[in-house]
C-alpha cells in the first residue's frame, strides 16, 4: 500500500509538472503559428500585390503598342516619332520605344538610328501574343539593362524594376517569374536557387531558411520570402498576449491534478473511478471435460486494468469492493463485458457456458438475475449457457440466498457452489440449497499425491457431489498427475493451467476453435434441475 501510495505521490508530481509545462509549451507553440500565419498573410498580400503590379505594367505596355501600331503613321516620319515621344512620356513604365522594319531598328523615341540593330530573341510569348526579350541593352540610349515587350512593327522597353515596383517592408525580397519560370525581375535579391525551387510550386508555408509565398496567376507568378530571424519580434509580441492564458491554464491543471491525486490516495475512490471509467476486463479460463478434453466453456475471471495496462490482482480489490458495495457494479460490467465478448460466439456455438460469481449481496438480493435477463435477451443468448457460481461466503443469508438460487435455476441458469470446502459448514449447505454443481478448491486439487493429511478431504468432496447428483469442477490442476487421478475417480470438468491459463477474449476465441478442430464439439449445454423436478423436490 505504500508503495502504491508513493507510486501515486510520484505519478502527481510529474502530471503537475507535465500539466504545468504543456500548457505553456502550447500557447509558445500558439504564439509561434499565431505569428507565423499572420506573417504569412502578409506575404501572400504582397505576392498578390506585385502581380497586379506586373499585370498592369504588362497592359499599359500593351495597350501603348497597339495604340502606336494602330496609328497608321507614316515609318519614321516627324510625326511618327513625335508620336512615340508622346507615348513614352505619357506611359510611366515605358522608357523608349522603337520601330522595326525586317527585324532591324529604324528609330526611336530618340530619333532615327544609324547603324544595323537587329532585333533581340525573344524570350517567351505572353498569351496576349506580345515577345517578351527578358533582359537587353539598349542600342541607342546605351542605359540600363531593360525588358522588351515586342507588338507588330514596335517595341517598349520597360525598366526590370517596374514589373516589381512596390514598397517592401526590411528584410522582404520578391522574385516575379513567368510560367516557364524564367525571372522576369527582382527586389532586395531573393536567393535564386529558392526562388526557383519554390516557384514550381504554389502556397504558403515555413521552411529551414524562411517563411514564404508563392502564388501564381495569368501566366505570372510571384516568391515572396522572409528570413526566419525576422520572426523574432512577432513572436515577442504573441508571446505577451498569449503566455499568461497558458500560466492560467497551467495553474489551473496543476490544482486539478493535485486534488485528483489526493482523492486517489483512497483506494475506494480508486476503485470508484475504475468502475465510472469501465477499466475492468474479462479472461476466460476454459472448463475442459475430463473425459474427452473438450472444452465446454470458461469461467469468466474479473481483472482490473489500469488506464497504463498494470493489472491489480484481484485478491486486492474484490475484497476492498465487496466491502465497499462496489462489488455490483463490477459484475455488471463482467455481464457486459462477456457479452461483448463473446456472445456472437455463444449464439453460435450453444454448447458452450460460461460461468460467472455472484457476491454474496446478489446472492442475497437477487437483483443481478433482472440484469443478466436484461442484457443476455437481446443479445440471443440463453440463459442455459450462463452459469452462476456463488462461494460459501455467499450463503450468509441461507433463506434469501435459497430463493435467489431457485429463482436462478428456474430461469434455466446452472448454479455451482464455488471453492467448496473453504467456507462454513459445507454439508450443512449442500443439503439445504438448490444446486447443479460443485466446484473443488484448488487447495484440495494440490494435495492429490502428497499423502497429506488432508489428501484424503477430495475424495470426500468427489463422493459428496456423487452422492447428491451433482457435476463436479475440479479447480487449479496443473499436473497431469491431477487430471489422471481426478478423471480416475470420477470428476467430470476441470480447469487450471493444466490445460490453460485465463485467456483475453480473442486468445479465449482461438483456443476454443483449435480444441473445436482437435476433440470435436461439446455435448449440449448441461442445464439446470428441470422445473418440474424441482416442483417435486425442493431440496433439489
Amino acid at each position: 500500500m505504500q508503495a502504491r501510495r508513493w507510486r501515486v505521490i510520484a505519478v502527481g508530481i510529474l502530471l503537475a509538472i507535465i500539466g504545468a509545462a504543456l500548457p505553456i509549451a502550447a500557447m509558445a507553440w500558439t504564439s509561434w503559428r499565431v505569428a507565423v500565419q499572420k506573417e504569412l498573410d502578409i506575404l501572400a498580400l504582397v505576392a498578390e500585390r506585385s502581380l497586379a503590379r506586373a499585370d498592369n505594367t504588362f497592359k499599359e505596355a500593351q495597350g501603348a503598342l497597339e495604340a502606336i501600331e494602330a496609328a497608321h503613321l507614316p515609318a519614321c516620319s516627324d510625326q511618327h516619332i513625335a508620336q512615340m515621344r508622346i507615348v513614352t512620356i505619357n506611359v510611366p513604365s515605358i522608357e523608349e520605344i522603337g520601330y522595326f522594319e525586317n527585324g532591324v531598328i529604324k528609330c526611336t523615341s530618340w530619333g532615327r538610328t544609324a547603324g544595323n540593330i537587329a532585333k533581340s530573341h525573344v524570350d517567351y510569348v505572353t498569351s496576349e501574343g506580345i515577345e517578351v526579350t527578358l533582359r537587353i541593352q539598349p542600342g541607342v540610349s546605351h542605359g540600363d539593362q531593360m525588358t522588351s515587350l515586342h507588338l507588330g512593327h514596335h517595341n517598349a522597353l520597360v525598366a526590370p524594376s517596374r514589373f516589381v515596383d512596390i514598397i517592401l517592408r526590411d528584410g522582404i525580397s520578391l522574385a516575379l517569374l513567368n510560367d516557364h519560370g524564367q525571372v522576369i525581375s527582382t527586389q532586395n535579391q531573393p536567393d535564386a536557387r529558392v526562388v526557383t525551387a519554390l516557384a514550381a510550386q504554389a502556397g504558403r508555408d515555413v521552411n529551414d531558411a524562411s517563411l514564404y509565398s508563392v502564388v501564381k496567376d495569368d501566366g505570372l507568378t510571384a516568391v515572396v520570402l522572409e528570413p526566419r530571424a525576422a520572426m523574432r519580434e512577432k513572436l515577442l509580441r504573441e508571446l505577451m498576449v498569449l503566455l499568461p492564458i497558458g500560466a492560467f491554464i497551467a495553474s489551473f491543471i496543476v490544482g486539478i491534478i493535485v486534488w485528483m491525486s489526493r482523492k486517489r490516495l483512497s483506494p475506494q475512490t480508486e476503485l470508484e473511478i475504475a468502475i465510472r471509467n469501465r477499466e475492468f476486463v474479462v479472461h476466460y479460463q476454459p472448463i475442459i471435460d475430463l473425459k474427452t478434453n473438450i472444452c465446454v466453456g470458461a469461467e469468466a475471471l474479473v481483472r482490473w486494468r489500469r488506464p497504463d495496462g498494470t493489472l491489480v490482482r484481484p485478491d486486492f480489490f474484490i475484497p476492498l469492493a465487496e466491502e465497499t458495495g462496489l462489488i455490483e457494479p463490477i459484475t455488471d460490467q463482467v455481464v457486459e463485458a462477456i457479452i461483448a465478448d463473446i456472445g456472437p460466439m455463444l449464439v453460435e456455438d450453444r454448447t458452450l457456458h460460461i460461468a460467472v460469481n455472484l457476491c454474496a449481496q446478489d446472492i442475497k438480493t437477487g437483483r443481478i438475475l433482472d440484469f443478466i435477463d436484461q442484457r443476455l435477451t437481446p443479445a440471443g443468448i440463453r440463459k442455459e449457457q450462463i452459469w452462476l457460481e456463488a462461494t460459501e461466503r455467499g450463503f450468509i443469508d441461507i433463506d434469501a440466498a435459497r430463493i435467489t438460487l431457485d429463482k436462478a435455476r428456474r430461469a434455466g441458469h446452472s448454479v455451482a457452489i464455488d471453492d467448496f470446502g473453504t467456507g462454513y459448514s459445507s454439508l450443512q449447505y449442500l443439503q439445504g440449497l438448490p444446486m447443479d454443481a460443485l466446484k473443488i478448491d484448488k487447495s484440495f486439487v494440490d494435495t492429490i499425491g502428497r499423502n497429506t493429511a488432508t489428501s484424503t478431504v477430495t475424495l470426500h468432496i468427489i463422493g459428496m457431489a456423487r452422492e447428491l447428483g451433482l457435476f463436479s469442477v475440479a479447480e487449479g490442476i496443473e499436473t497431469e498427475e491431477q487430471a489422471a487421478y481426478l478423471r480416475e475417480h470420477g470428476v467430470d470438468f476441470g480447469q487450471g493451467w493444466l490445460f490453460s491459463r485465463p485467456l483475453p477474449a480473442g486468445q479465449f476465441i482461438a483456443f476454443q476453435r483449435q480444441n473445436k478442430s482437435e476433440y470435436g464439439a461439446a455435448p449440449e449445454v448441461i442445464q439446470a434441475t428441470p422445473v418440474e423436478a424441482v416442483e417435486k423436490n425442493p431440496s433439489l
